[in-house]
């Protein structure tokens, strides 16, 4: 009789530990779910990956208002949750990869955008050496040369912006110098067509 109270009186204080446990607010979860989101936020996931950052951000404040409904409950069972931030802290370091990945990958693109232009403006300046130089010409190709400057000048525009992390705009900047620089190259590439064919023409 006495080993079953004593075995009945083990659960009923087993049976309260594991209540208790799990009836305390996950907090040691939340802060780290928080730390990790506020780390991919720093890597720059809210700019880079941002779909990926407000489903992560929108995963957390599901579970932060279930923690919130089950305060109000007499019976508290958080166990749950706790897998629930465990989750979403593991996601949070995932967006953070992807971010530094989306990162590196423009990152290459920007260079390799620049480096594009660079050789265009090059080829560019030896097409204007081609171009004809009559009077309505020469003014043109002055226009030109004006045009090819600023686009140099925005390529080191965003070269600066790469080397500062600002890579969307650095991206932005590169690939509108690039488009200016092919619209000259069609441009200047015409011109000294026509004019080849019209020497051409006369000599015939």
């Amino acid at each position: 009789m006495k080993n079953k109270f004593s075995l009945g009186f083990l659960t009923l204080v087993l049976t309260a530990l594991l209540l208790a446990s799990c009836s305390k607010v996950p907090q040691a979860e939340i802060d780290a779910a928080n730390a990790a989101i506020e780390e991919a936020k720093t890597a720059g996931a809210d700019i880079y990956v941002h779909e990926d950052y407000i489903a992560l951000q929108d995963s957390l404040n599901a579970v932060m208002a279930n923690i919130e409904a089950q305060k109000s409950k007499f019976i508290k069972n958080y166990s749950t949750l706790k897998d629930q931030l465990s989750g979403i802290t593991a996601y949070a370091q995932e967006v953070k990869q992807k971010t530094e990945t989306r990162k590196a990958e423009l990152k290459t693109e920007i260079e390799n955008t620049i480096a594009e232009v660079k050789t265009l403006v090059e080829t560019n300046r030896q097409l204007i050496l081609e171009a004809p130089k009559g009077k309505e010409g020469t003014s043109a190709l002055v226009a030109i040369k004006d045009e090819l400057n600023a686009v140099e000048t925005s390529i080191n525009e965003a070269n600066s912006m790469l080397e500062s992390g600002e890579y969307l705009t650095a991206l932005d900047k590169a690939k509108a110098a690039k488009e200016k620089a092919n619209s000259i190259n069609a441009e200047l590439t015409e011109v000294i067509a026509k004019y080849k064919a019209n020497v051409k023409g006369k000599k015939s």
